[in-house]
């Protein structure tokens, strides 16, 4: 298993390195450029994304489990094939209510990541 690199073609799921994303969260950084990226999370139940901000666009869609998330002050339950925009330097986060995925695309990359 390696890491992603930037602007690789083909990016199986199998061979991308696992690293920490916190306490119960598993993060993969899939395919990515300067402009875009792709990014996994698993969540065991109990895990907790802090609230946050950051200068990017985020679109999360939620490919399994069952999460409370909060977007600038709001708390909704979501749930498989839902999906939440967090425009940047809007606070968000979340806490795994049943184990799952959620896949997150920024724009422009998170360099934080690599």
């Amino acid at each position: 298993m390696k890491l992603t690199e930037k602007k690789q073609r083909w990016v199986p799921h199998d061979e991308v390195l696992p690293q920490s994303g916190g306490a119960g969260v598993t993060r993969r950084i899939l395919a990515y450029n300067d402009g875009l990226m792709c990014v996994e999370n698993t969540f065991e139940k109990g895990a907790v994304g802090a609230l946050h901000s950051h200068p990017h666009t985020q679109i999360t869609y939620v490919v399994s489990g069952t999460f409370a998330f909060t977007i600038d002050g709001e708390t909704r339950t979501v749930h498989a094939g839902d999906t939440m925009l967090k425009e940047d330097g809007v606070v968000h986060g979340c806490t795994c209510l049943e184990a799952g995925v959620l896949l997150d695309i920024f724009t422009p990359m998170r360099e934080d990541f690599v």
